[in-house]
């Protein structure tokens, strides 16, 4: 499967501040067998957000699109709202799921607001922004992630457990 991945962070994008959460998602990713096709650093701007997301769902470029930053409380955090103004279906399990497993480690898992939809065939998913909580989340939703995709692509029929 194809994913794409976007960080969101105004430091990262003026080049003050190294992405290392992008890094990661990629790395991860890869290990898993996915073919990564884009990687692409973004400020905190929710319309070129909202506009990349649709532009590579739309194109059928990624069967995944993960964000990484943007989901905090901070007043430039706009990944959620970006990512449930393209969504056709959101699918909200997918950061519950993150947040309840996140919370094992530090009760600050319930301030994210991250989102999770899919776009046509795409699925959008918003992760944290530190590369320990990446890492974290990615390991923990990953073999579920393959299994949605694989039913949203037609190519897994068998939902039985």
């Amino acid at each position: 499967m194809r994913a794409a991945v976007i960080t969101v962070s105004d430091s990262g994008y003026r080049g003050e501040r190294e992405d290392l959460s992008g890094p990661a998602i990629v790395s991860m990713l890869e290990e898993a067998g996915y073919e990564v096709v884009s990687t692409i650093l973004l400020p905190d701007e929710e319309k070129m957000l909202a506009d990349e997301m649709s532009r590579i769902a739309d194109e059928g470029s990624a069967d995944l699109i993960l964000t990484t930053g943007g989901t905090g409380f901070s007043l430039r955090d706009r990944t959620p709202e970006a990512t449930k103004s393209v969504v056709d279906r959101d699918v909200p399990g997918i950061p519950e799921a993150m947040r309840s497993y996140s919370m094992r480690y530090t009760e600050r898992a319930m301030l994210s607001r991250a989102a999770a939809g899919i776009r046509g065939q795409t699925l959008i998913v918003n992760m944290p922004g530190s590369p320990k909580a990446v890492k974290e989340c990615l390991e923990f939703i990953l073999p579920a992630l393959d299994h949605g995709l694989g039913i949203l692509l037609g190519r897994d029929t068998n939902c039985a457990r």
